[in-house]
Formats: structure tokens, C-alpha cells, sequence
């Protein structure tokens, strides 16, 4: 058997709003939208998809998984991003290796990684 990753897929409330969210963010486009599923085109980003689907808030919990993107210029990315809408959670580094924690607009965590 072989797999391949196909799509992450986000529990929200908006999938619409945070869709074009990070289509916006990742500089793709919106491919299908079902009214209670959204995805946006993850080529960008290496992978098929990113799906966003209808959650009440009542029912989400913290996710447990999030992205690690990486860039050549973080400073600058994590600066779009914040104009674009998310919040500032922490920065962390190692060795040769730094990121930004950041929260989406329905409170996702995610890192933007880049050379120290």
C-alpha cells in the first residue's frame, strides 16, 4: 500500500472565512466550495489541499495538528501574515533553525520556519 497526503483539513466554524483566509495566505485560490466543506488548491505549499470543514463551536477542540511552513525570509513573511489577519503566539530557535508561532483567524496554530 501506498499513501500520499492528500489534504489537512481544519474543524471550524466559517469554512468559507478561513479558506479564503489562507488562500489568501499562501498565495492560492479557493477549488471547491460545498457550503460545510471549502478546499483551496495546497500546491503552494506541497501538498493536494487544504480543507476546511463546518464545526460548530460547541463541538471543535484544540487542533492537534498544525503547519510547519518554511521560507528564506521569515521576518517578512511573519509580518504579512500578522497585517493579513494572525496573532502572534512565540518565537523559538535552535540551532540554524528559528519560527514564529502564529494563530489563524479562527485560532489555529501554525509556524513559519526559517534560517536563525
Amino acid at each position: 500500500m501506498t499513501l500520499s497526503l492528500a489534504c489537512i483539513t481544519f474543524d471550524c466554524d466559517d469554512p468559507k472565512g478561513l479558506a479564503t483566509w489562507w488562500a489568501e495566505a499562501i498565495g492560492s485560490q479557493i477549488s471547491n466550495d460545498w457550503g460545510e466543506f471549502v478546499t483551496v488548491d495546497g500546491a503552494p505549499i506541497g501538498v493536494r489541499s487544504l480543507g476546511f470543514g463546518k464545526v460548530p463551536e460547541d463541538k471543535a477542540a484544540k487542533n492537534r495538528v498544525h503547519l510547519d511552513l518554511h521560507t528564506d525570509d521569515r521576518a517578512a513573511e511573519v509580518a504579512r501574515l500578522i497585517e493579513h489577519g494572525a496573532s502572534h503566539v512565540a518565537e523559538h530557535e535552535v540551532p540554524s533553525l528559528a519560527w514564529t508561532v502564529l494563530l489563524d483567524p479562527a485560532g489555529n496554530e501554525f509556524c513559519i520556519a526559517g534560517p536563525s
